[in-house]
């Protein structure tokens, strides 16, 4: 009888060890999901920086300091490839971009060009036709003269032009519709001239645009912040007024916005970045959380100092919306010059 009961203890004993080790693996088998749920996507494969632009150019330079960034940083564990996709105002970029749905492994570089392609009628696509992932800066714009102009501020702009739209010469940049030319004509609005009446010209680069400024082939020419900046220390243009909030500090303490001539006008070159269409929840949080790492690096914030660029980062989120409100100031600047099309 005693032999019996001790058999049956063992048996008791041997179904508890069996039990406690069943539901620990119903436990770690839950909580596995879990916590792959919370590791969340990775890049496994090199990551893609594309560039609108050929080895050299602005945006090939910002793509290759980032990569530099969150490489050095190990932001980012797998290789970042910069790959130069220039032509067709963004649109060869673009091409390569809508090749790669849902692939995370891309990130596209983009200018305002996305939007102002599609508000002119040259690309079909825009911002919403792909994953917005982040509003990196943005960078104000000037107008320019040479040093001994007569114009010494918007007044005198606006005064010579009303008299007659056609008295000044103007190069409104490297592209019909693009950010310089944009610029410009929400000054002349403010100003209340009509800018589908000024004389214009297109130079190919903003290096032409300031020496034919410097020649008095032109009156007046827009230019970033940062390159006005250079070019009016070297003595070559003067600046009259740039379109952003306020003064800032430094070499731009002596800068005077619009709005403080009077003049209701403030506009700035944003640049973000999206990814290709079809991005999943996952993706776009790593991403958030890599991009928010990128802009606190030391690295990132000496490069937007030196560049007079304001730092404006915005995450995936939010920037839907905030897009949504540059493109309508893009379209409606578009649309007072006469180059919007109807969507």
């Amino acid at each position: 009888m005693l032999a019996w009961a001790r058999h049956c203890v063992h048996i008791a004993g041997t179904l508890a060890v069996r039990q406690t080790f069943a539901a620990a693996l119903l436990i770690a088998g839950a909580a596995a999901p879990a916590h792959a749920q919370q590791a969340g996507w990775r890049p496994q494969k090199p990551v893609e920086i594309v560039a609108p632009s050929g080895a050299g150019g602005a945006q090939d330079a910002l793509a290759r300091h980032m990569q530099r960034i969150l490489q050095s940083a190990r932001i980012v564990d797998v290789p970042l490839v910069v790959v130069n996709k220039p032509g067709g105002g963004g649109n060869v970029a673009l091409t390569h971009l809508d090749q790669r749905v849902g692939d995370g492994h891309v990130l596209f570089n983009s200018t305002m060009g996305l939007m102002t392609n599609h508000i002119v009628g040259r690309s079909k696509v825009t911002y919403t036709d792909y994953t917005p992932l982040a509003i990196l800066f943005s960078e104000p714009m000037v107008l320019v003269v040479r040093p001994d102009s007569p114009l010494r501020n918007g007044r005198d702009v606006m005064e010579k032009l009303k008299a007659d739209p056609q008295s000044l010469n103007v190069a409104i940049g490297i592209a019909v519709g693009g950010t310089n030319h944009l610029s410009v004509a929400l000054v002349m609005k403010a100003m209340g001239v009509d800018a589908r009446k000024l004389k214009t010209v297109v130079f190919q680069s903003n290096a032409q645009n300031i020496t034919a400024v410097m020649g008095g082939h032109v009156d007046l020419t827009p230019l970033s912040l940062a390159t006005a900046l250079n070019a009016a220390e070297q003595g070559q243009v003067r600046i009259l007024g740039v379109s952003a909030e306020r003064r800032g500090a430094g070499p731009l303490a002596e800068v005077p916005t619009w709005k403080e001539q009077g003049f209701n006008v403030v506009f700035a070159n944003t640049r973000f970045l999206v990814g290709p269409r079809g991005l999943n929840p996952a993706q776009v949080a790593f991403w958030d959380g890599a991009l928010a790492r990128l802009v606190q690096a030391e690295d990132w914030k000496s490069e937007v100092a030196k560049n007079h660029w304001t730092p404006d980062y915005v995450a995936s989120k939010p920037s839907v919306q905030r897009m949504a409100g540059i493109y309508a100031q893009l379209k409606e600047a578009l649309t007072d010059v006469g180059l919007a099309k109807e969507q």
